[in-house]
């Protein structure tokens, strides 16, 4: 049998770019080989597509513009009904017409806004191509932190109270007046963060109305919008990946991160450790040191009664939105009174949350989660197949 051609896509227009780069080489490691013919496809961050084996190697990020003349610029074909790259002739007019790059699944490794948030689905919707993880509807509503609450409203989910802040219309700051209104429900301190960007970045603690006003810039030279929410005291975190199993939803294993600090910025939860190895494969503790790097508890010591309401909310909120994929579901908790709140979706988890999943009470390898994955990805394209003509006969207006 012929192998399944898989395009691993990362990079993007994302603040989240470099990590992205990180997850999708892992993945692209991480493939069966007996099953998959992966290859990689990177976005740059000026929105080009570009192939070719020069990318399967880690040193050569970012390839500048030298580096770029050694790789295949593409575009993805929208009209072929099937998985097709389209290099770009270097060529001149009478230049040989390059080949199609073909495949038959797309795996998106995309982290943050342009990638992770529906936009990159939506474009393999319309080309009619498999790809995993979230289906475009959830994937939009699970990047906007505000969305994302409105939809788990009614369903029993502990949530933090919270206020949006638009970006002016001109400017950075908003006016002192409505920010005081949107917030006149929200005591101090408080917690302000972009609505739309994981991974930590732009995070900031508030203790009154001018602080907020100070760190709002920088959140809005990224997002269009903040949200604003009350800081938990004696904070903890814990995280769970959740996923579909032959139809039953299941949780991995728990997450408790260390903290030094109050917040946790984007390079500690990245960059500490200093190692560049490439991780995540097909044996178990195949870990990531960059991603690993930030000491954590798996399968922390937490009440029973904890660790129910977060399994049971991760995965109530999972089917809320007919969960696909293997989004990590992020929890506070204020560790002297016991509160738990939801505070958000990563539908695609740095890593894919593959250490998640191998310390699980039913331990997946990464290349087992992978496989999963790709073929769930089929499994929805098949069901989301319309007739050809999707015209019904009573609503024709012109000779078929």
């Amino acid at each position: 049998m012929s192998k399944t051609r898989v395009a691993v896509l990362f990079g993007g227009r994302s603040p989240e770019h470099d990590v992205s780069i990180v997850s999708g080489l892992q993945a692209l490691n991480a493939l069966d080989s007996t099953k998959y013919e992966g290859f990689p496809v990177y976005i740059a961050g000026d929105g080009a597509w570009f192939t070719g084996d020069a990318l399967r190697n880690r040193a050569n990020y970012i390839p500048g513009e030298e580096a770029r003349k050694n790789l295949v610029r593409v575009d993805l074909d929208l009209s072929a009904n099937k998985g097709q790259l389209i290099p770009r002739s270097k060529g001149g007019f009478f230049a040989k017409k390059p080949e199609p790059i073909g495949f038959d699944v797309a795996l998106l490794a995309f982290h943050g806004n342009i990638g992770e948030d529906g936009q990159i689905q939506g474009v393999f919707e319309t080309a009619n191509v498999p790809y995993t993880g979230a289906r475009t509807m959830a994937s939009t509503i699970l990047m906007d932190k505000a969305i994302t609450k409105r939809a788990f409203a009614g369903r029993g989910i502990g949530m933090l109270p919270d206020a949006v802040v638009n970006r002016p219309a001109t400017g950075l700051i908003p006016d002192k007046a409505s920010l005081e209104e949107a917030l006149r429900n929200i005591a101090f301190p408080v917690i302000v963060k972009p609505a739309h960007l994981g991974s930590s970045i732009g995070v900031a603690k508030a203790e009154d109305i001018d602080t907020v006003r100070q760190v709002l810039p920088s959140i809005f030279k990224f997002d269009t919008q903040a949200i604003i929410e009350p800081f938990v005291e004696n904070l903890v975190e814990y995280n769970v990946a959740v996923r579909r199993e032959n139809g039953a939803v299941v949780t991995s294993a728990i997450e408790r991160p260390k903290r030094q600090s109050d917040l946790l910025d984007f390079k500690t939860k990245y960059m500490s450790g200093g190692s560049k190895k490439t991780g995540g494969g097909k044996q178990p503790g195949a870990s990531s040191q960059g991603m690993l790097s930030l000491t954590r508890d798996i399968n922390p010591d937490i009440p029973a009664g904890l660790e129910n309401s977060i399994r049971q909310w991760a995965s109530e909120a999972f089917q809320a939105v007919n969960g696909t994929g293997a989004p990590r579901i992020d929890f506070l908790s204020n560790e002297k009174t016991g509160e738990v709140w939801l505070n958000e979706v990563n539908p695609c988890p740095g890593s894919f949350g593959y250490f998640l999943w191998e310390a699980a009470a039913k331990p997946v390898l990464f290349t087992a989660l992978l496989d999963q994955l790709i073929e769930e990805a089929k499994v929805c394209h098949r069901a989301a197949q319309l007739p050809s003509d999707p015209t019904p006969v009573d609503a024709r207006l012109f000779k078929r």
